[in-house]
């Protein structure tokens, strides 16, 4: 993959993967983060890069990844984040309809939240969901299934209050 293939494939990408792992794992700032490492992670395999089947699931693969690296970093030292990485840049408020699906998402076991965003969101057929997560199909298809009933009662109107912290399981 030589420089213009790379610029082309990082244009068509970036903004997709980091909107893929920001309804993962719930932090749109952390998602840029991580999809950025993971891109100059691709940078530096591009040459590997070139020969595989999907690069955009090699990238959101990569991301993740550092996205869970990243979180078990912080929550073992429990330290407020370092301002001086950055800016903070501001944008436009999300939807209530967009912050009510992220917050029922958290509220999911961590396998049906990344089913259910790789099937959802990503547009992955069950058999790539199976793939990237390691899991048999009939497992994907499992989460898929307790994780759309799940969220359809966090979301109905009857659900209390989502604000509440997420479910760990």
């Amino acid at each position: 993959m030589d420089e213009a293939d790379f610029d082309a494939f990082y244009q068509a990408s970036f903004q997709r993967v980091v909107n893929q792992l920001s309804a993962m794992i719930g932090d749109r700032d952390e998602a840029h983060e991580c999809v950025q490492e993971a891109f100059v992670r691709a940078w530096a395999h591009r040459r590997k890069l070139a020969k595989v089947e999907h690069p955009e699931a090699w990238v959101r693969t990569v991301a993740h990844r550092f996205a869970v690296s990243r979180w078990r970093r912080t929550s073992r030292s429990r330290r407020d984040p370092d301002r001086a990485l950055g800016a903070s840049t501001t944008t436009g408020g999300p939807s209530e309809d967009h912050v009510a699906v992220v917050a029922a998402l958290r509220r999911l076991p961590a396998a049906q939240r990344e089913a259910l965003v790789l099937h959802h969101v990503c547009d992955l057929p069950v058999a790539q969901v199976a793939r990237e997560t390691g899991a048999p199909e009939g497992t994907v298809k499992a989460r898929l299934s307790r994780g759309r009933s799940a969220l359809a009662t966090l979301l109905s109107d009857e659900t209390p209050d989502l604000r509440e912290g997420p479910t760990h399981a």
